[in-house]
């Protein structure tokens, strides 16, 4: 007896069998597992890599969500607040405008983010919105930042987004295929510089808007269609340089009075802008040197024909364009974006 006090029995270590992993191993592997797809609280101290994929996570969520940059749930939930906010204010035009702005300074001869530019959330930035062409967007912002404030797990990037598609369908256009999951940018630092969206009056306008919207990577097809939304909205002379400072269709808004509006009906999306340009048969109605090029180059000039006479062949263009023109740039959380229609 005093001799196996003395001497404690040893310890046994067993193999584990060819292949398989030791116990400890194993709980190791399956703990992420547990935290993201069992219901409740998860342990006390998970690995700091799963805490930093599972912020935001909602009880019984899927794990393509709570990767997300952006919460699905609470972008639905802003989407609808955008539509009232569109009921109340009939804002489409600065909200399409908002969301171009954002990822219209892509350049596809950068590889590296947010370098590249695009829809990035950087247009948030005062540095950004001071831009000429950006001027008027302050207001944009002032209308979406309760909203971000009230959704505080969706980015910018996104916000901005979902109200430009939002805007184009409230306004009886095509619906966008849009997907979602834009990373933000995080300091004005990371803004692009000055001169990387159009200007309405260059001297060749044909050629300027090949070389914007070329480096975008979009072609001649999508830069007629995407004009297009300029059967929305109204530019301000005090803003933009152009435009008559109100008409007959302008002076008692509806919104603020004032400017000179591309149609008639500047509220609704139909393809009456290529009809009126073509026309050019209301001096009330402005025609910008880059509107009256869609006519005037014979590339541009066979989809703006096209458009002015099949409403339907430009909303499908226009939607594919749109969804295109917002995702240029832009980095998703997961890599492969998510739909709010699944």
């Amino acid at each position: 007896a005093s001799r196996r006090s003395r001497h404690p029995p040893r310890r046994r270590f067993i193999r584990p069998l060819a292949g398989r992993p030791p116990r400890r191993a194993i709980q190791l592997c399956l703990l992420p597992l547990l935290i993201l797809v069992l219901p409740g609280s998860p342990p006390r101290q998970p690995p700091r890599r799963v805490l930093s994929k599972a912020k935001s996570v909602g009880r019984g969520r899927s794990v393509r969500c709570m990767a997300a940059a952006s919460d699905a749930a609470q972008l639905k939930a802003a989407r609808e607040d955008i539509r009232e906010l569109l009921n109340t204010t009939h804002c489409h035009p600065i909200l399409v405008r908002l969301g171009w702005h954002d990822s219209g300074t892509y350049d596809k001869n950068i590889n590296d983010w947010p370098e590249r530019g695009g829809a990035n959330g950087s247009l948030r930035f005062d540095v950004e919105l001071k831009h000429g062409a950006n001027a008027g967007l302050v207001n944009a912002l002032k209308l979406m930042q309760p909203i971000k404030d009230k959704y505080p797990s969706i980015t910018y990037a996104d916000l901005f987004q979902l109200a430009s598609a939002t805007a184009i369908e409230e306004a009886g256009g095509p619906k966008i295929p849009m997907k979602y999951g834009r990373v933000d940018v995080t300091g004005p630092e990371q803004c692009p510089p000055e001169g990387k969206l159009p200007d309405a009056g260059p001297s060749a306008p044909a050629d300027h808007l090949r070389l914007v919207f070329y480096r975008m990577g979009l072609d001649d097809k999508e830069i007629v269609a995407l004009s297009g939304a300029h059967t929305l909205g109204r530019s301000r002379p005090e803003r933009s340089g152009w435009g008559k400072p109100e008409t007959k269709y302008t002076k008692n808004g509806p919104g603020a009075p004032g400017g000179q509006s591309w149609t008639a009906e500047w509220l609704k999306f139909d393809n009456s802008y290529f009809k009126e340009i073509k026309e050019k048969r209301d001096q009330d109605l402005l025609v910008l040197p880059t509107d009256a090029a869609l006519f005037e180059d014979p590339a541009f000039k066979v989809y703006a024909e096209k458009y002015a006479a099949d409403e339907e062949a430009f909303f499908k263009d226009y939607a594919e364009a749109h969804a295109k023109l917002s995702s240029l740039g832009a980095k998703f959380d997961p890599a492969e974006g998510f739909s709010l229609d699944d």
